[in-house]
């Protein structure tokens, strides 16, 4: 038997069958939410049918990732050994641009405590969260991609 690792680890999303193209998405950049092809609607979370029309007829589809802070909180305890390194982090729920009441729940990063409101312009950015695990963030809207690479 090896070796167990101490080194805490951020928990890793299970890809099911109806969370894997979101995941896959993820892994290439792309933020990818579920739409009806009848409707149009936007369905999130994934589930097997539209809550607007009830058509089992859902593709995923290419969001812009641009949106608005609709709530957050700032957490100061880290529940998870593996975000002890990361107190005080912003949890937040993004309403996204393609519809009203799209919502995700994400982090927001590159940005202080006290500069977040509800209303701002958020934009996803994808980052490495630990080793292998890519998740999607959001980030003040228009916040030049240099800037944040030299913040890292």
């Amino acid at each position: 038997m090896g070796a167990m690792s101490t080194e805490a680890r951020i928990p890793r999303p299970e890809r099911t069958e109806l969370t894997k193209f979101f995941w896959d998405g993820v892994d290439e950049g792309r933020l990818l939410i579920l739409r009806c092809g009848d409707c149009g609607f936007y369905v999130h979370w994934p589930r097997p049918e539209c809550s607007q029309c009830r058509s089992e007829d859902l593709v995923p589809s290419e969001v812009s990732g641009r949106g608005t802070i609709y709530s957050y909180g700032v957490a100061m305890q880290a529940f998870i050994p593996a975000f002890a390194g990361k107190i005080p982090y912003i949890l937040a729920v993004v309403e996204l641009e393609e519809q009203p009441g799209l919502k995700l729940v994400t982090n927001i990063i590159d940005c202080h405590e006290e500069a977040v409101a509800v209303g701002m312009a958020v934009e996803v950015a994808f980052r490495e969260a630990d080793e292998g695990l890519v998740l999607p963030y959001f980030r003040p809207a228009g916040v030049a991609k240099e800037a944040v690479d030299a913040s890292t």
